[in-house]
């Protein structure tokens, strides 16, 4: 068994990007934690850190040596080693020379299919303090770094200038160079309480020390949660709530080594702003915490996270109390300006805003958006003209200062401005719900109006993409085709609208006047829709053969889709169904060799011979009227239960009916009764594609 011992990596830095920091982290772990497995060292555990100002590896009882090889060559056959007196051949001969042994030297081994000349050789494993400098420098050399710097006169790049490097295996210096440094046993302190060097003793009291000399919480997770419950409880002692934005908590997170929260207070004359603009500014701006009082309005405090423990905290927060006053300032600039305008005297400066070169300007996207949200609107019940209202006004508070300065507010300063020009509530609420969900698990609309233009928006974009020859390849997904999708689908299926997709999405192409380059484009964006649809109903639970077998039939109206769905998924669990999944099978085989698979063949009952064959008959025609009121209420759970109980008769007609008679007009008739009793299915699913 190999000795272990504890690794310590260390690359000390200048600031690195506070937003990219975890994900510099997560890929400097798994580079290295690859390395060594590739390199076939063992080790128990591996342990991430990450500041401002480093990025740490701590890998407990890792291997200190490869385990030794042993090598194995095989050679030529014993039969064709030598020749017919015992001699070496050439082929042999060669074997051994490039070897570097003699020819006996070399081993017998036999096998099934005899016996063969090898070569066996012991290698020796290296030591772990030679393959580390690769294993480290292969690990930055990966990490996701979009902008990488140069600097002095080193050949070597990074994410930022690296100042020091620590890499200690047990007790002993690892010697790596690394971008112009050599590895030490030193690291460096907080910036301001502990500028000096710090000699780390092992790798595991790598984290005590800068702790409890360095003033640096190195581990990323427990400064994030130490971050947010500083936070809590200071908002909790101004009597509210801390508005956590998870986004700015990770920044924050990522800006600090010494995390110190402290609160402040801006004017209240703020506050008459809508409380998103000051968040956004507060966030945005300043890396503030907003705090909200128990009732949910917000109150005039703020909380920021510093990276120093302060003498004189008093200071510190009257300074950050200055340099939010002109900041709140401007958003109140902002909201006086932009009142100045009511909305729809906004929309012919649309006209300067491209969507996408080839699809024209948002006002002609938003034309294009009022006509479909519209037809949306009345196939849902709706009021028509408050969708195409809505719709017209959507994209408005783009140009307005506010959104100008905060882009992230678009939509929710068009529901203010729309509430003060005094536009009927539901359309004021549409151009907020227009942009939901807007994330995985993010609420929906909840008006009618506001579902109606949030499904127009998203398919005219996919539409208009697709139509264009520029549909999501790979990971480049730069419209979010592929959430708006997502969108549209969960819009339809929860809350439950019989929209038939297909035809909302020809609609949407015919309202692309002489714009579209593409053939069969309603086509192409379903088949997006049904992979889309696929991904969603496999995260609900369902199996794919289930998706499968609904997928035959091709339903355009996902919440039909998911009926049916159900319908097979509810029809597995019965004892039937395996056996009538596999006759669906053989029927679905019979007609596809024979070319049978028709609408409208009819089944002469003067054919009919054989008892089993005319039960069926009897069955499939009294099936056919007792299904009708079923298929009108799409109870396909009921369809499907129904056809449970013609198991026996299906059994029985293919244990006593030879459908392939010599007699054409008797095969035709029989081809023509699977066709039928297929067909009855096929009205739901096909369920021959359910596997066992």
């Amino acid at each position: 068994m190999s000795q272990t011992q504890d690794l310590l990596i260390e690359v000390g830095t200048e600031e690195l990007p506070p937003k990219a920091l975890l994900k510099l982290s997560q890929a400097f772990h798994q580079g290295v934690e690859q390395g060594l497995k590739n390199a076939e060292l063992s080790f128990d555990a591996i342990r991430a850190y990450a500041t401002p100002r480093r990025l740490a590896l701590v890998i407990s009882k890792l291997q200190t040596q490869q385990d030794d090889l042993t090598v194995e060559r095989r050679g030529p056959a014993v039969t064709a080693a030598f020749d017919e007196d015992g001699n070496p051949t050439k082929a042999l001969q060669g074997f051994a020379r490039s070897c570097g042994v003699d020819v006996d030297d070399l081993e017998t081994m036999q096998t099934e299919k005899g016996a063969w000349l090898i070569f066996r050789q012991q290698q020796k494993g290296a030591e772990t303090a030679t393959l580390l400098p690769d294993i480290i420098q292969q690990s930055l050399n990966a990490l996701p770094i979009p902008k990488r710097m140069r600097w002095g006169d080193l050949p070597g790049e990074f994410v930022r200038p690296v100042h020091w490097l620590v890499v200690l295996l047990g007790d002993d210096i690892v010697p790596v160079e690394l971008l112009g440094v050599s590895a030490d046993r030193f690291t460096v302190g907080h910036r301001f309480h502990h500028p000096q060097p710090i000699r780390i003793s092992t790798p595991m009291t790598y984290a005590p020390q800068l702790e409890t000399e360095g003033h640096v919480m190195v581990d990323y997770e427990a400064r994030k949660q130490a971050i947010h419950g500083q936070v809590n409880e200071l908002a909790a002692s101004l009597g509210g709530d801390a508005v956590i934005n998870p986004e700015l908590l990770e920044e924050v997170t990522g800006l600090v080594e010494w995390p110190v929260a402290l609160a402040g207070n801006f004017d209240q004359r703020f506050l008459e702003l809508p409380p998103e603009a000051l968040i956004s500014s507060m966030e945005g701006h300043q890396k503030y915490f907003a705090v909200r009082a128990k009732n949910g309005d917000l109150l005039p405090h703020f909380i920021t996270i510093c990276n120093i423990a302060s003498q004189d905290p008093a200071q510190v927060i009257a300074g950050n109390e200055r340099v939010i006053l002109p900041r709140l300032s401007d958003a109140a600039f902002f909201w006086e300006t932009d009142r100045k305008s009511p909305l729809a005297a906004r929309q012919e400066q649309l006209k300067t805003i491209v969507f996408q070169n080839k699809l024209g300007t948002v006002y002609d996207k938003s034309q294009r958006v009022a006509a479909l949200a519209s037809s949306i609107a009345q196939q849902m019940g709706s009021e028509a003209q408050l969708a195409e209202r809505a719709a017209l006004l959507a994209k408005c508070d783009l140009v307005t200062e506010m959104v100008g300065e905060f882009p992230e507010l678009q939509g929710i300063m068009g529901r203010y401005y729309a509430q003060l020009d005094d536009e009927p509530a539901d359309v004021a609420e549409a151009l907020d719900e227009q942009y939901r969900p807007r994330f995985a698990g993010d609420e929906l609309p909840q008006t009618a109006t506001g579902i109606a233009v949030s499904l127009a928006e998203k398919l005219d974009t996919i539409v208009g993409l697709f139509g264009i020859g520029q549909p999501p390849s790979g990971v480049k997904d730069p419209f979010a085709l592929r959430r708006a999708a997502l969108g549209v689908l969960r819009i339809i299926i929860e809350r439950q609208l019989s929209l038939d997709l297909f035809e909302l999405i020809s609609e949407a192409v015919n309202n692309f006047v002489d714009i579209l380059t593409e053939d069969d484009v309603t086509t192409q964006v379903m088949q997006y829709f049904y992979d889309r649809l696929r991904g969603y109903v496999i995260d609900q639970g369902a199996k794919a053969d289930e998706y499968e077998s609904v997928l035959a039939v091709s339903p355009t109206q996902p919440l039909d889709f998911m009926q049916r769905l159900n319908a097979v998924a509810e029809f597995r669990k019965l004892e039937q169904a395996e056996s009538l999944a596999a006759g669906n099978k053989r029927i679905g085989n019979i007609l596809r060799k024979n070319e049978a698979e028709q609408e409208g063949l009819v089944v002469e009952p003067g054919l009919l011979v054989e008892p089993a064959e005319k039960a069926l008959a009897e069955q499939v025609v009294e099936a056919q009227q007792a299904l009708k009121p079923l298929y009108a209420a799409s109870d396909y759970a009921g369809i499907l239960n129904y056809l449970a109980g013609m198991r026996e008769t299906i059994d029985a007609f293919f244990e006593q009916v030879m459908v392939m008679s010599d007699d054409e007009a008797v095969r035709n008739n029989r081809l023509a009764l699977l066709n039928q009793t297929r067909a009855l299915f096929l009205g739901v699913a096909d369920i021959s594609c359910l596997q066992e």
